[in-house]
Protein backbone atom coordinates (compact mmCIF):
# COMPACT_ATOMS: atom_id res chain seq x y z
CA UNK A 1 0.00 0.00 0.00
CA UNK A 2 1.42 3.48 -1.40
CA UNK A 3 0.58 5.74 1.77
CA UNK A 4 1.60 8.63 -0.34
CA UNK A 5 -1.06 7.63 -3.20
CA UNK A 6 -4.49 8.92 -2.50
CA UNK A 7 -7.49 8.40 -4.58
CA UNK A 8 -10.07 11.46 -4.62
CA UNK A 9 -13.58 9.76 -5.48
CA UNK A 10 -16.97 11.88 -6.04
CA UNK A 11 -20.85 11.32 -6.32
CA UNK A 12 -22.48 12.52 -9.48
CA UNK A 13 -25.73 13.99 -8.88
CA UNK A 14 -25.97 16.65 -6.45
CA UNK A 15 -21.77 16.76 -5.92
CA UNK A 16 -20.06 16.93 -8.67
CA UNK A 17 -22.94 17.75 -11.04
CA UNK A 18 -24.60 21.05 -11.19
CA UNK A 19 -28.40 21.78 -10.89
CA UNK A 20 -28.58 21.51 -14.53
CA UNK A 21 -27.46 17.73 -14.17
CA UNK A 22 -23.90 18.32 -16.07
CA UNK A 23 -20.53 18.85 -15.47
CA UNK A 24 -19.42 22.53 -15.45
CA UNK A 25 -17.38 23.65 -18.39
CA UNK A 26 -15.27 24.87 -15.15
CA UNK A 27 -15.02 21.45 -13.55
CA UNK A 28 -14.40 20.08 -16.76
CA UNK A 29 -11.37 21.79 -17.30
CA UNK A 30 -9.90 22.13 -13.75
CA UNK A 31 -10.42 18.13 -13.27
CA UNK A 32 -8.99 17.50 -16.88
CA UNK A 33 -6.18 19.81 -16.05
CA UNK A 34 -5.70 17.69 -12.15
CA UNK A 35 -5.61 14.38 -13.93
CA UNK A 36 -3.04 15.84 -16.45
CA UNK A 37 -1.02 16.93 -12.98
CA UNK A 38 -1.20 13.29 -11.95
CA UNK A 39 -4.11 13.49 -9.62
CA UNK A 40 -6.05 9.88 -9.01
CA UNK A 41 -9.61 10.59 -9.58
CA UNK A 42 -12.97 8.70 -9.77
CA UNK A 43 -16.41 8.60 -9.38
CA UNK A 44 -19.19 6.64 -7.43
CA UNK A 45 -22.96 7.05 -8.58
CA UNK A 46 -25.92 5.31 -8.31
CA UNK A 47 -26.21 5.56 -12.35
CA UNK A 48 -25.69 2.84 -14.90
CA UNK A 49 -22.95 3.38 -17.52
CA UNK A 50 -25.53 4.22 -20.46
CA UNK A 51 -25.96 7.64 -18.54
CA UNK A 52 -23.16 8.57 -16.28
CA UNK A 53 -20.60 7.06 -19.68
CA UNK A 54 -22.08 10.41 -21.18
CA UNK A 55 -21.85 12.68 -18.56
CA UNK A 56 -18.30 11.87 -17.88
CA UNK A 57 -17.39 11.85 -21.85
CA UNK A 58 -15.66 15.14 -21.52
CA UNK A 59 -13.13 13.76 -18.90
CA UNK A 60 -9.93 12.00 -19.08
CA UNK A 61 -10.52 9.70 -16.57
CA UNK A 62 -8.19 6.96 -15.73
CA UNK A 63 -9.52 5.31 -12.81
CA UNK A 64 -12.21 2.75 -13.29
CA UNK A 65 -15.76 4.29 -12.28
CA UNK A 66 -18.19 2.72 -9.12
CA UNK A 67 -21.48 2.25 -11.13
CA UNK A 68 -24.91 1.83 -9.38
CA UNK A 69 -24.37 2.37 -5.74
CA UNK A 70 -20.70 -0.37 -5.92
CA UNK A 71 -22.67 -2.96 -8.29
CA UNK A 72 -20.67 -2.22 -10.97
CA UNK A 73 -16.92 -1.09 -11.31
CA UNK A 74 -16.24 -0.27 -14.87
CA UNK A 75 -12.92 0.29 -16.09
CA UNK A 76 -13.18 2.95 -18.66
CA UNK A 77 -10.01 2.87 -20.59
CA UNK A 78 -10.32 -0.80 -20.98
CA UNK A 79 -14.30 -0.76 -21.61
CA UNK A 80 -15.52 -3.62 -19.39
CA UNK A 81 -16.54 -4.07 -15.78
CA UNK A 82 -13.77 -5.33 -13.26
CA UNK A 83 -16.25 -6.28 -11.18
CA UNK A 84 -20.06 -7.49 -11.12
CA UNK A 85 -22.50 -8.47 -8.00
CA UNK A 86 -24.94 -10.35 -9.19
CA UNK A 87 -28.31 -10.98 -6.85
CA UNK A 88 -29.03 -14.56 -5.81
CA UNK A 89 -32.05 -15.96 -7.77
CA UNK A 90 -33.80 -16.53 -4.85
CA UNK A 91 -33.57 -13.06 -3.86
CA UNK A 92 -34.65 -11.54 -7.09
CA UNK A 93 -37.80 -14.13 -6.80
CA UNK A 94 -38.61 -12.46 -3.03
CA UNK A 95 -38.23 -9.21 -4.34
CA UNK A 96 -40.46 -9.51 -7.29
CA UNK A 97 -43.24 -11.18 -5.14
CA UNK A 98 -42.70 -8.44 -2.58
CA UNK A 99 -43.39 -5.74 -5.60
CA UNK A 100 -46.56 -8.04 -6.25
CA UNK A 101 -47.70 -7.73 -2.76
CA UNK A 102 -47.75 -4.07 -2.34
CA UNK A 103 -48.68 -3.50 -5.92
CA UNK A 104 -45.49 -1.38 -6.58
CA UNK A 105 -43.11 -1.56 -9.88
CA UNK A 106 -40.03 0.04 -11.29
CA UNK A 107 -36.99 -0.88 -12.89
CA UNK A 108 -35.21 -4.38 -12.95
CA UNK A 109 -31.68 -4.37 -14.42
CA UNK A 110 -29.77 -7.25 -15.70
CA UNK A 111 -26.24 -8.13 -17.48
CA UNK A 112 -25.10 -10.20 -19.90
CA UNK A 113 -21.87 -11.06 -21.95
CA UNK A 114 -20.90 -7.26 -20.68
CA UNK A 115 -24.51 -5.76 -22.04
CA UNK A 116 -26.52 -4.43 -19.44
CA UNK A 117 -30.62 -4.49 -20.13
CA UNK A 118 -33.01 -2.35 -17.74
CA UNK A 119 -36.65 -3.76 -17.69
CA UNK A 120 -39.87 -1.93 -16.95
CA UNK A 121 -43.44 -3.56 -16.40
CA UNK A 122 -45.62 -0.39 -16.87
CA UNK A 123 -45.13 3.35 -17.30
CA UNK A 124 -48.58 4.18 -16.03
CA UNK A 125 -47.07 5.92 -13.09
CA UNK A 126 -46.06 9.53 -14.17
CA UNK A 127 -42.34 9.43 -11.69
CA UNK A 128 -41.73 6.25 -13.70
CA UNK A 129 -42.99 7.71 -17.17
CA UNK A 130 -40.36 10.82 -16.85
CA UNK A 131 -37.22 8.84 -15.44
CA UNK A 132 -38.12 6.64 -19.29
CA UNK A 133 -38.17 9.72 -21.23
CA UNK A 134 -35.66 11.81 -19.89
CA UNK A 135 -32.66 8.92 -19.55
CA UNK A 136 -33.90 8.45 -23.83
CA UNK A 137 -33.99 11.91 -24.87
CA UNK A 138 -31.05 13.23 -23.16
CA UNK A 139 -28.77 9.76 -23.31
CA UNK A 140 -30.16 7.63 -25.61
CA UNK A 141 -30.51 4.61 -23.06
CA UNK A 142 -32.58 1.96 -24.38
CA UNK A 143 -35.36 0.18 -21.73
CA UNK A 144 -37.16 -3.22 -22.91
CA UNK A 145 -40.81 -3.47 -21.29
CA UNK A 146 -42.01 -6.97 -19.89
CA UNK A 147 -45.33 -8.20 -19.33
CA UNK A 148 -43.89 -8.96 -15.73
CA UNK A 149 -40.41 -9.33 -14.20
CA UNK A 150 -41.03 -12.91 -12.92
CA UNK A 151 -40.90 -13.23 -16.99
CA UNK A 152 -37.19 -12.85 -17.37
CA UNK A 153 -34.38 -15.41 -15.74
CA UNK A 154 -33.22 -14.32 -12.24
CA UNK A 155 -29.61 -15.57 -13.14
CA UNK A 156 -28.47 -12.01 -14.23
CA UNK A 157 -30.07 -9.69 -12.29
CA UNK A 158 -28.25 -7.17 -10.57
CA UNK A 159 -30.56 -4.34 -9.54
CA UNK A 160 -34.46 -2.84 -9.07
CA UNK A 161 -35.10 0.70 -8.26
CA UNK A 162 -38.42 2.06 -7.27
CA UNK A 163 -38.97 5.79 -7.85
CA UNK A 164 -41.97 6.93 -5.76
CA UNK A 165 -43.80 8.46 -2.59
CA UNK A 166 -42.46 7.58 0.38
CA UNK A 167 -45.18 6.10 2.10
CA UNK A 168 -45.81 3.83 -1.03
CA UNK A 169 -42.34 2.45 -1.42
CA UNK A 170 -41.18 2.45 2.85
CA UNK A 171 -43.56 -0.91 2.98
CA UNK A 172 -41.35 -2.32 0.31
CA UNK A 173 -38.53 -1.60 2.52
CA UNK A 174 -39.63 -2.96 5.72
CA UNK A 175 -41.04 -6.55 4.11
CA UNK A 176 -37.26 -7.01 2.88
CA UNK A 177 -35.02 -5.72 5.16
CA UNK A 178 -34.55 -8.55 6.52
CA UNK A 179 -33.91 -10.73 3.00
CA UNK A 180 -30.45 -12.33 3.03
CA UNK A 181 -28.34 -11.14 0.51
CA UNK A 182 -30.19 -8.07 0.01
CA UNK A 183 -28.54 -4.49 0.28
CA UNK A 184 -30.88 -1.59 0.32
CA UNK A 185 -30.80 1.83 0.06
CA UNK A 186 -33.55 4.38 0.36
CA UNK A 187 -33.26 8.27 -0.45
CA UNK A 188 -34.78 11.64 -1.60
CA UNK A 189 -34.78 12.70 -5.23
CA UNK A 190 -32.86 15.44 -5.57
CA UNK A 191 -34.56 16.52 -8.62
CA UNK A 192 -38.31 15.93 -7.60
CA UNK A 193 -38.53 16.38 -3.23
CA UNK A 194 -42.08 14.50 -3.27
CA UNK A 195 -40.09 11.22 -4.65
CA UNK A 196 -38.04 8.69 -2.98
CA UNK A 197 -35.78 6.18 -4.68
CA UNK A 198 -35.52 2.60 -3.26
CA UNK A 199 -32.98 0.35 -4.55
CA UNK A 200 -31.96 -3.41 -4.30
CA UNK A 201 -28.85 -4.79 -4.64
CA UNK A 202 -26.69 -8.01 -3.70
CA UNK A 203 -25.84 -7.02 0.17
CA UNK A 204 -22.05 -8.30 -1.12
CA UNK A 205 -22.60 -4.31 -3.16
CA UNK A 206 -21.95 -1.24 -1.45
CA UNK A 207 -20.20 2.00 -2.46
CA UNK A 208 -18.31 1.27 0.69
CA UNK A 209 -17.07 -2.42 -0.58
CA UNK A 210 -16.21 -0.47 -3.95
CA UNK A 211 -14.08 1.68 -2.49
CA UNK A 212 -12.36 -0.88 0.05
CA UNK A 213 -11.76 -2.85 -3.52
CA UNK A 214 -10.43 0.14 -5.64
CA UNK A 215 -8.22 0.53 -2.39
CA UNK A 216 -6.89 -2.68 -2.19
CA UNK A 217 -6.81 -3.63 -5.83
CA UNK A 218 -4.93 0.07 -6.80
CA UNK A 219 -2.65 -0.01 -3.29
CA UNK A 220 -4.26 3.41 -2.84
CA UNK A 221 -2.57 4.83 0.77
CA UNK A 222 -5.41 7.18 1.22
CA UNK A 223 -8.80 7.94 0.43
CA UNK A 224 -10.71 11.29 -0.14
CA UNK A 225 -14.60 10.90 -0.87
CA UNK A 226 -17.13 13.81 -1.64
CA UNK A 227 -20.90 12.94 -1.79
CA UNK A 228 -24.56 14.97 -0.40
CA UNK A 229 -26.65 12.26 -0.67
CA UNK A 230 -27.50 9.23 1.86
CA UNK A 231 -26.55 6.43 -0.79
CA UNK A 232 -23.45 8.38 0.27
CA UNK A 233 -22.91 7.56 3.75
CA UNK A 234 -21.28 3.93 2.69
CA UNK A 235 -18.82 5.41 0.58
CA UNK A 236 -17.83 7.82 3.43
CA UNK A 237 -17.46 4.95 6.14
CA UNK A 238 -14.37 3.55 3.19
CA UNK A 239 -12.68 7.12 3.28
CA UNK A 240 -9.72 8.59 4.68
CA UNK A 241 -11.45 11.77 4.77
CA UNK A 242 -15.23 12.57 3.63
CA UNK A 243 -16.18 15.76 2.20
CA UNK A 244 -19.80 16.98 1.80
CA UNK A 245 -21.02 19.39 -0.57
CA UNK A 246 -22.77 22.53 1.32
CA UNK A 247 -25.93 21.40 0.04
CA UNK A 248 -25.58 18.00 1.01
CA UNK A 249 -28.77 16.48 3.37
CA UNK A 250 -28.35 16.85 7.04
CA UNK A 251 -27.36 13.15 7.50
CA UNK A 252 -24.55 13.66 5.46
CA UNK A 253 -23.25 16.98 6.53
CA UNK A 254 -23.05 15.26 10.19
CA UNK A 255 -21.01 12.67 9.19
CA UNK A 256 -18.23 14.34 6.82
CA UNK A 257 -15.22 15.56 8.43
CA UNK A 258 -15.05 18.34 6.02
CA UNK A 259 -17.96 20.82 4.37
CA UNK A 260 -16.85 22.55 0.27
CA UNK A 261 -18.80 24.57 -1.63
CA UNK A 262 -22.20 23.59 -3.34
CA UNK A 263 -22.58 21.36 -6.59
CA UNK A 264 -23.79 24.62 -8.09
CA UNK A 265 -20.71 26.44 -7.59
CA UNK A 266 -18.15 23.84 -8.46
CA UNK A 267 -17.43 22.63 -5.17
CA UNK A 268 -15.51 19.86 -5.31
CA UNK A 269 -12.96 20.75 -7.92
CA UNK A 270 -12.43 23.76 -6.28
CA UNK A 271 -11.67 22.05 -2.85
CA UNK A 272 -9.63 20.10 -5.26
CA UNK A 273 -7.35 22.80 -6.33
CA UNK A 274 -7.06 24.42 -3.23
CA UNK A 275 -6.18 21.40 -1.30
CA UNK A 276 -5.09 18.02 -3.40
Amino acid sequence: MDYNKTLYISDLDGTLLNKSVELSAYTIDALNTLIGRGLNFSVATARTLATAGRILGGLSLEIPIILMNGVLIYDTKKEEYLKINWLAPETVRAVTRTLREFGVTGFMYEIIDGRQETYYESLEQKPLRDFVEERVTLYNKSFRQTDSFDSISPENITYFSLLDAYERILPVRRSLDAQPGLGITMYKDIYSPDLWYLEMFSSEASKRNAVVYLRETFGYGRIVGFGDNLNDLPMFEACDIAVAVENAAQEVREAADQICGANDADGVVRWLEEYA
